[in-house]
């Protein structure tokens, strides 16, 4: 049984919340790729360290809200998707949500060592949040929904 079946007996059915157009958190990827090679060719400098603000608390949204929660979702809704035709199919929001909180993590990491002083930190995890957000955007893997997956085959079954 998957996790959108319903159940039988006396538990009650887990389903997913409503799916969202898969081609939006690509497309946020995308503008967050954009980012966070800024953010890589201003390092060593302030700048690099407030667009990297910037960056995490997108994805502090992100977590919050899930990926069309963002301001990248709303740019995805209001500019891209009235010129596409439907999705073939609707994604569950909750990997992609889950990967809005390991970039969260990442970059925030980052965030905090480099406004303590750890110069590296900066880069290091932009380039990291960058791999990442390259390989959903171009080649449509999401590293933090695969994590998501994972950890979901690993939780044990409910009683």
């Amino acid at each position: 049984m998957t996790e959108h079946e319903p159940q039988t007996g006396t538990t009650t059915a887990v389903t997913a919340p409503t799916g969202i157009d898969p081609r939006g958190p690509r497309f946020g990827a995308g503008v967050t790729a954009v980012l966070l090679a800024v953010v890589l060719l201003l390092a060593g400098t302030p700048a690099a360290v407030w667009l990297l603000l910037v960056v995490v608390l997108s994805f502090a949204l992100g977590a919050a809200r899930g990926p069309q929660g963002t301001w990248q979702g709303a740019l995805f809704r209001l500019l891209v998707r009235p010129r596409l035709a439907p999705p073939n199919e609707l994604e569950d929001p909750r990997p992609p949500r889950f990967a809005q909180l390991v970039g969260l993590i990442i970059t925030g990491i980052g965030l905090v060592l480099g406004v303590a002083g750890v110069g590296a930190a900066v880069p290091v995890a932009a380039a990291l949040a960058l791999v990442a957000a390259v390989l959903n955007a171009v080649f449509d893997f999401c590293l933090g929904c695969e994590l998501y997956v994972a950890l979901r085959r690993l939780r044990p079954a409910a009683a």
